[in-house]
């Protein structure tokens, strides 16, 4: 587990969010659940993540995100909850779709594994990374999308200061809102 001054670990008051690098990305697609532990300093969840689950968040292939991995893994992170020693677990990740784009603007996607749900660790490492990639140069706002219908989803974006600016239609899902919040 190493960061960097550009990609530094997070800290909440119950979460580290560990800066999630190619070599952690590789380990979870390939299958390699030990060296991904290892990396994290973590238990990672029996069901969770898997191949299909990081090409989703990254919407591209390990080849894709290998290809850049610094502009793809910008801001990305593993979700670790239980302080130091054996009850360090993995309870989610959050990720962005890229660095800013020339706009300035910013996608966030996120998620927590199932039996860690409903316990407030989203909506702390949402908030933190939204603070952190708003500190970043060139980045001016950062926008989610959920469906309308996901309530405990869009509690998340709402109580991290996202508002809600707008919809678009999802290819096989129906529409999406968006959230966003831009930097003060």
């Amino acid at each position: 587990m190493t960061s960097d001054e550009s990609n530094p670990v997070l800290r909440t008051p119950r979460l580290e969010l560990v800066a999630m690098e190619l070599a952690i990305v590789e380990a979870v697609i390939l299958g390699r659940r030990h060296d991904a532990e290892a990396l994290v300093n973590a238990r990672m969840p029996e069901r969770w993540p898997n191949r299909e689950l990081v090409e989703r968040a990254f919407a591209m292939t390990l080849e894709g995100i290998r290809e850049n991995a610094g502009a793809r893994l910008w801001g990305a992170r593993v979700v670790v909850a239980g302080g130091a020693g054996p009850s360090r677990r993995v309870v989610g990740s959050v990720v962005f779709r890229g660095a800013p784009a020339h706009d300035g603007l910013c996608e966030i996607a996120y998620g927590v594994e199932e039996g860690s749900q409903g316990q407030g660790y989203a909506t702390e490492a949402v908030a933190a990374s939204v603070a952190w990639a708003l500190s970043q140069p060139g980045a001016l706002a950062v926008q989610a999308s959920t469906f309308a219908w996901h309530r405990a989803s869009v509690r998340v974006l709402e109580k991290v200061g996202m508002v809600h600016t707008g919809a678009r239609e999802h290819e096989t899902m129906g529409e999406m809102v968006i959230y966003e919040r831009r930097a003060r």
